[in-house]
């Protein structure tokens, strides 16, 4: 998942993110530390953030040799 990066890209702390999704800052900090969520929070990440669900949950590339 994106969340950290995207978030990061557009200026957000963890709290102003909370804020604009309505969820806890909590959930916000276990889906960056966990890499994973439900799909309704990854619903509400990806309005909150102005992407798309698809590039939300996208992996990280495999880092190259």
């Amino acid at each position: 998942m994106q969340v950290r990066k995207i978030r990061l890209e557009q200026g957000l702390s963890v709290p102003k993110l909370a804020e604009l999704s309505g969820l806890s800052r909590r959930t916000i900090q276990e889906v960056e530390r966990r890499d994973e969520c439900t799909v309704s929070t990854a619903k509400k990440l990806a309005a909150a953030l102005g992407v798309s669900l698809d590039t939300l949950c996208q992996d990280d590339p495999e880092p190259t040799e």
